[in-house]
Parts: C-alpha cells; sequence; structure tokens
C-alpha cells in the first residue's frame, strides 16, 4: 500500500481528468469549516451491537454549560444529565471533551444524543443493533473481490495476465514464474505474499470462529449469485490459489509481484501501462525468495530470511486443509494446500528471519522485522492439521521466543515494522496447548496494558501511535482484547475494545467511519483508489490507512491535498483527510480490510 506517488501538479492533472472534484454517487459533501462547531456530538455512526463500555462524545472550543438528553425513538427523554465542567482532553483546537455513558440503551432500536447549551444545539442519531457489524462484513468482502488480479469481477475484464518474470532465485533472470492471480495490494497494483498470506489465515480463522456472521451472495468468481460456500471463503480460496503458483515445487517460493516502478498514476488494472523492461503493459518482476537484501534499484531490502512468509503461508496453508478435507470434491486440493504449507513452513525453519518488501525508485517499502510469531502460528496450525507432535513443540518454543513482542506502547514504529498487528499464533497456540493458555494470555495482557496506558492520553481513548496504517494499528489493538477475552473470559477490557471499535466507527475528530462509501453513514467519498477515480463508481468496505501525525503527513514525498480541508478544523495530534490526494491517510488496503472482516466477526 504504498500509494501512487507523483508531483502535486501531475496528480492534480490527472485527478482533473478523473473527474475528481465531483460528488460521486452517494457521497456527502462536507461544509467547509474554519473553526470548530460552538458543540458537536461524535458517535459510532454505524450502530452499536451492544452498549457495554460505549462512550459518545461532545466536543467544543471550549467547556459548555448546559444539559445533555438521551431520547428514545419517539422523542422521549430516558435519561439527563449536567454536562461536566471538566474536559477528557484537548485536540488541537477542540479543547472540550465530554465523554456520555451509553451504557443505558440497553435495548435494540434508534435513539438519540441531544446537547442543548444556552441557545446552541447539537445531537446525534445512535442505533443500537445485535446485527450492526456483521452487517458491514458483505461490503468489507466486496472491498476484496474489487482488490482481485486476474478476473477482476468489478471491472468485469483481466488482468495482468503476462504476470511475471523473475529475479533473484534458482533460475536466470527473467524466466517466466505464472504469478497470476491474487489481490492488488492497495491503489497500486502490486502483489504481496507478505500483506495476503496474513488476509488468507485471518479470513479462514474468521469462517472457523465464526461462520454463522458469513452469507452466500458470490460466486467463486465473484459474481453475483449464491454457489453453495460462503463468500469468505470463495475470497481465501482465490488468495490460495495464487499462493499455490508462487510455491511451483519444493525449494521454490515467490513473495512479490511488481514494485514502485507500477506507480505512473492512476490508471485501472485491466488498462495497465507500467514497463518493467519488457514492454508497457507486459511481464511484471516476480520476486523469488531467498531470504537476503534485495531491490533491482536505488533503495535495498533489510531481508535475514523467509521465516515470516513461511509461517504465514504454513498456518494458511494448514487452515485451508482444515477447511475443505471433509468435502470429497475438494480433497485433493485441501491435500495440495497441507503439501505447500509442510514444505514451505520447513523453508522457513531453515531460514529463520525475515523477508521484507521490495522497492526500486522510492524508499517505502514493508519493512517487516518480527517472524516468531508467525512460525509460531504456522507450528501450531499444522499440528492442528497433522496431529504431529514435532509441530506443538516448535509452536511452544516459537512462542515462547515472540512473548509480548508488539508495537503496543511504542511511540515510533516503522513501516510495518511488527506486522501482523496482532499475533494469531498465541491464540491458535493456545487451542492446542491449553497448558500455555495462562501464559499466552499474559502476553496478549502486557501488550493491552501497554495500549491502556496510552489511551489514558487521549480524549477518544486511542491507544496507538499515530503513524502510517494507524488505523491497522486499531484493528490489531481491537482483536487482541477479542481473543484474549475468548482465551479466558475476561471481558475486563471491554471499554477499551469498545473506543478502539468506535474510533474506527465515526467516534473521532472528524465524525466519519473509517470504510470506504458505508450507504448511510459518514464516510470516506474520495478514497485514494483508482478503480474510484477513474470509474467514479463507490468502492465500498476498504478500511483506510487512517489518520497519521501532523509531523508524520509533512514528511511523506508525494502526498499533497486536492484543494482547502474541510475538516481543518477538527484536526489535531493527527491528521486525516478524506481526499484522493491523500494516500498517507485515504488509501484503503486489502490487509487492513481482511483483518477488519476478523474483528467485526468476533466481536459482531
Amino acid at each position: 500500500m504504498m500509494g501512487i506517488t507523483m508531483t502535486r501538479k501531475a496528480a492534480i492533472t490527472l485527478l482533473a481528468c478523473a473527474g475528481v472534484g465531483a460528488i460521486l454517487p452517494g457521497a456527502d459533501p462536507a461544509p467547509a469549516r474554519t473553526a470548530p462547531a460552538l458543540c458537536a456530538v461524535r458517535v459510532n455512526v454505524v450502530g452499536y451491537p451492544r452498549t457495554e463500555g460505549a462512550r459518545a462524545l461532545v466536543l467544543a472550543a471550549r467547556p459548555l454549560h448546559g444539559r445533555l438528553f438521551l431520547q428514545d425513538g419517539s422523542g422521549r427523554t430516558i435519561r439527563q444529565t449536567t454536562l461536566p465542567r471538566a474536559s477528557a482532553g484537548a485536540w488541537g483546537t477542540v479543547g472540550y471533551h465530554a465523554a456520555i455513558d451509553l451504557g443505558a440503551l440497553d435495548q435494540e432500536g434508534d435513539y438519540r444524543v441531544v446537547v442543548r447549551a444556552g441557545r446552541e444545539t447539537a445531537e446525534a442519531r445512535v442505533r443500537v443493533s445485535a446485527s450492526a457489524l456483521r452487517g458491514l462484513i458483505p461490503g468489507l468482502l466486496s472491498f476484496l473481490r474489487q482488490q482481485r488480479c486476474g478476473y477482476n469481477p468489478f471491472l468485469d475484464g483481466i488482468c495482468h495476465s503476462f504476470d511475471g518474470r523473475s529475479a533473484y532465485g534458482p533460475h536466470p533472470a527473467g524466466t517466466y514464474v505464472d504469478a497470476r492471480g491474487g489481490w492488488h495490494d492497495a491503489a497500486d497494483q502490486l502483489k504481496y505474499l507478505l500483506t495476503s498470506s496474513a488476509v488468507v489465515g485471518q479470513l479462514l480463522t474468521a469462517h472457523r470462529l465464526r461462520p454463522d456472521v458469513f452469507e452466500d451472495g458470490f460466486d467463486a468468481m465473484g459474481r453475483p449469485g449464491a454457489n453453495g460456500r460462503a463468500d469468505v471463503l470463495d475470497e481465501a480460496r482465490w488468495g490460495l490459489e495464487w499462493m499455490l503458483r508462487l510455491h511451483p515445487s519444493a525449494d521454490e517460493l515467490y513473495h512479490q509481484v511488481a514494485d514502485d516502478r507500477d506507480h505512473v498514476g492512476w490508471k485501472l488494472p485491466t488498462q495497465e501501462t507500467a514497463d518493467y523492461g519488457w514492454g508497457p503493459g507486459r511481464e511484471r518482476v516476480v520476486y523469488f525468495a531467498d531470504g537476503r537484501p534485495q531491490g533491482l534499484g536505488r533503495f535495498a531490502s533489510a531481508s535475514t530470511g523467509i521465516a515470516n512468509l513461511a509461517g504465514r503461508y504454513a498456518a494458511a496453508m494448514a487452515l485451508a486443509y482444515r477447511t475443505w478435507r471433509d468435502d470429497p470434491r475438494e480433497f485433493a486440493f485441501a491435500r495440495a494446500c497441507l503439501q505447500a504449507g509442510t514444505e514451505v513452513y520447513a523453508m522457513g525453519r531453515a531460514r529463520e528471519g525475515v523477508q521484507q518488501g521490495n522497492s526500486h525508485g522510492s524508499p517505502y517499502r514493508y519493512g517487516e522485522e518480527t517472524w516468531t510469531d508467525d512460525m509460531e502460528w504456522g507450528a501450531a496450525e499444522l499440528f492442528r492439521a497433522t496431529g504431529q507432535r514435532a509441530y506443538l513443540d516448535d509452536a511452544m518454543r516459537y512462542g515462547r521466543l515472540a512473548g509480548a513482542t508488539s508495537w503496543m506502547g511504542r511511540e515510533e514504529v516503522s513501516h510495518y515494522q511488527f506486522f501482523p498487528f496482532v499475533n494469531l499464533g498465541h491464540f491458535a497456540l493456545a487451542e492446542v496447548a491449553p497448558e500455555m493458555r495462562a501464559e499466552l494470555a499474559a502476553y496478549y495482557g502486557e501488550g493491552i496494558e501497554r495500549a491502556r496506558a496510552r489511551a489514558a492520553r487521549s480524549p477518544y481513548e486511542i491507544g496507538v501511535p499515530f503513524v502510517w496504517c494507524s488505523n491497522n494499528f486499531v484493528v490489531g489493538l481491537a482483536t487482541q482484547i477479542a481473543l484474549r477475552q475468548r482465551m479466558t473470559g475476561d471481558h475486563a477490557d471491554a471499554a477499551l475494545l469498545a473506543a478502539q471499535r468506535d474510533w474506527l466507527l465515526g467516534r473521532n475528530p472528524w465524525g466519519t467511519a473509517m470504510l470506504t462509501f458505508l450507504p448511510e453513514a459518514p464516510s470516506p467519498r474520495h478514497p485514494h483508489l483508482s478503480t474510484v477515480q477513474l470509474t467514479g463508481r463507490p468502492v465500498t468496505g476498504g478500511l483506510v490507512d487512517g489518520p497519521v501525525a501532523a509531523r508524520v503527513f509533512a514528511s511523506l514525498k508525494g502526498v499533497t491535498l486536492s484543494g482547502p480541508d474541510p475538516l481543518a478544523a477538527y484536526q489535531g495530534e493527527a491528521v486525516y483527510h478524506d481526499d484522493a490526494l491523500d494516500y498517507s491517510t485515504n488509501e484503503p488496503t486489502l490487509d487492513g480490510t481482511a483483518s477488519t472482516v476478523l474483528l467485526f466477526a468476533l466481536i459482531g
């Protein structure tokens, strides 16, 4: 998700040609503001599946003297209170935040929060519905379908049929490798095993834990129409088929298709123009995972091994085996997945370390530095699939090596340094090694406590650093809390989880959900996404990167805005812009969206 970087002049020219600035279908144009409203109310704009730990926030430039009313659908006041004089903290020019407990709303239905301060009033609709989150899952999966490479159902066309030609590895440079399929990573059209392996593992885990929340409305190709299989499994299968192609023999693994030479402006994947040396729109480079620093241009990675990729690959393939092994029609596929998983896991065990993403002319790449959590996950899932004790022994060893290692509590984190943003290995191991459950839950708890300390300093109770892809960290924190709850039955962190969930869904300074084109809620309408900008069609459900610290935004290359910032009054410790030119906060990503599927399945 490196973004389509370009000069401001070139970007504005391209966007003008694409029609950016026009209101896309379903768009809600935001009025320009130069100062915060006297009073505003921020809530989860989608709906609360339950109100345990849920809070609304009243915002103002200065302390308010007034009252707050909770009203039911008929307008009857069911609770009223005096606004507190003390602020829960400041955010930029918004100096006053008052948290309002919504726990009294224990029945499903529509409510209103109404604030009256002198002659000024503000209000917000509050919806309580047990299906609020699961109702978002089909939209999340529709974003993933729109990211498909090969046959793309959103465009009803074929893209990147020439992928690709090898770099590094056992064959001469430029050897053909069949790397068709998979998913485009974000607004650009690169494909990474680094992210896709996590996507597949998370989708299959979500279905294993909560099969009841998934629907069957599309076929295997992503076209409307049921096919007897949950859509989440169709999507996982799309990624698995690509992952199998990246492992054409027992000792081969490829990990990335294309690089930032793809960043040549807005383009539809079916109309590729990038040239990797074999002609515009032709073959793209396919990088072999050799566990060493790589880079065909100015910048080299800091790779040290392949265990991060191998562990996630093995976990996804073992989960696939268990998903399809009991279907006689799919047994051959299930066995192929298990064999690939065991072979790639062995490669990772022999080459411990990380294989990072590759860049060419840009310094931005996936700089993952952790791998023990991935090998723990792969070993635990292989043990569950095979019953072989050696895998359990490995999982326990890697789990203790991983411990509480996490981004949580850190002020500075490099781009994807601690990917994935939650350790699913601990959860998988706890299920097969109950004697370690308390130890593994304690590792989760240590990270959660560090995040809680950060959240205590924020009026929004947000527990993550505002670095690039901060929304992915929010999802990771909420998921870690949800997994620990499942492991222990302890719900003491419910309020912290609710704060992270509601930040993603509108209880934030900007009053917008962080998922694109939600039909009945404020949400990103101008995402940094080629398919939206070039077709004018909305793409529902993509989790955007989310706010970054102002200094981070100022430091990034090629990021700008297309015009005045309508949310300027609400920028503070971090900034967010619903602007197609801002790839740092408004680009929806493959892995972030898939991780949200898992989160909403767990808590919806």
